[in-house]
């Protein structure tokens, strides 16, 4: 395997599937035994979830809600998505353990490095939910934050598209793919990675961030075999 520990950054909105909104059992079920597979051959895997798919505390300060209290509801969101996951793991015999960056036991355990280290050594697959737990940072700003706290390899950005381009591909066919690129590249010629406080954490941290296309299945082990299919930032 080309990682030993990694942190997996998932939006809440991939676990929709075909839906519009909630939880889709399939494409949740999908991602947990690829994760399951990489966690039996031994791969450290910390997960961070957004919460998109149920609420975004960016989007209900549009509608009317305090962005404080928004927030807050966000990092709701990201928990019962955690629970969830947590759910699925144990119902596909993975052991997991979930910590929050919110006290809210039993709900799950207070995010803590050193118990999540231990938790790693048990075999367990770690999934931490709440966000940074503080509002006005994004769930990108907490998977790069816990990728530097756990000391993972990579920060793994699973999204629908299978890399990073010069422009949007879903918008623009003449796009082209980056298959690495600087930190600095990325600034200079501004493009859409993680936001600019996730970067500049990740970057200031050294920190590589690898980004890939999660919805295919068998693109997360390919990754972590060293198969080139996304772009690498570092």
């Amino acid at each position: 395997m080309k990682y030993h520990r990694v942190l997996l950054k998932l939006s809440g909105e991939s676990l929709q599937g075909k839906k519009e909104h909630g939880i889709n059992e399939e494409k949740l079920m999908e991602y947990v035994l690829q994760i399951k597979e990489l966690a039996q051959m031994g791969l450290e895997i910390g997960i961070v979830i957004g919460g998109g798919n149920i609420f975004r505390g960016l989007s209900g300060t549009q509608k009317g809600f305090d962005r404080v209290k928004g927030d807050y509801m966000g990092m709701l969101a990201t928990v019962i998505n955690s629970l969830a996951l947590q759910s699925a793991f144990e119902s596909a015999g993975q052991p997991s353990r979930l910590f929050t960056s919110i006290r809210m036991e039993p709900v799950g355990e207070y995010f803590n490095p050193l118990h999540i280290k231990q938790a790693f050594k048990a075999k367990e697959v770690v999934i931490i939910a709440g966000g940074t737990s503080n509002p006005f940072f994004t769930t990108d700003t907490a998977s790069a934050l816990r990728a530097v706290e756990i000391a993972a390899d990579v920060l793994l950005k699973g999204t629908r598209v299978d890399g990073v381009y010069t422009a949007d591909p879903e918008k623009d066919p003449n796009a082209k793919k980056f298959n690495q690129i600087s930190f600095n590249q990325v600034i200079e010629k501004d493009l859409k990675v993680m936001d600019l406080t996730a970067f500049a954490l990740c970057k200031d941290n050294k920190m590589p961030i690898y980004v890939f296309d999660m919805d295919t299945p068998g693109n997360l082990k390919k990754v972590i075999l060293g198969e080139d299919i996304g772009t690498l930032v570092s």
